[in-house]
């Protein structure tokens, strides 16, 4: 059975190439392009892993996480963070809020997916 991993991310490109390149990896992609929607969506789709974007409008990626780290029913499922914020310090405020991975824009595809293979 595929693992199963939720998109989060507003920019239409980067969605369909997260979806696309997991897909071609045997994994089955869930893409949400409202960061509102992303809780809902991932107590109905139960996934093996979040992939999320940080910057994003309405609900950024920080009370997300915090969301979903708070929610009894999706608490364990890993979170893998994919953001332009490039420093240091983002990466440690980011594994602060709850993420388990972080992983810069612009992405190496390998490493991406060397990144999901690892949490998932």
């Amino acid at each position: 059975m595929a693992k199963r991993v939720l998109v989060v991310e507003d920019n239409e490109l980067n969605l369909k190439l997260f979806c696309d390149l997991l897909r071609a990896h045997d994994f089955a992609a869930e893409p949400v392009r409202d960061g509102r929607e992303a809780v809902d969506r991932a107590r109905a789709f139960q996934p093996d892993l979040i992939v999320m974007d940080i910057q994003m409008p309405h609900v950024t990626g920080y009370e997300l996480i915090l969301e979903i780290k708070a929610d009894e029913t999706l608490r364990t499922i890993p979170i893998m963070a994919v953001t332009a914020y490039a420093g240091r310090e983002d990466e440690d405020r980011i594994r602060a809020a709850g993420a388990d991975a972080y992983v810069s824009k612009p992405i190496s595809l390998a490493r991406f997916i060397q990144a999901v293979g690892a949490l998932t």
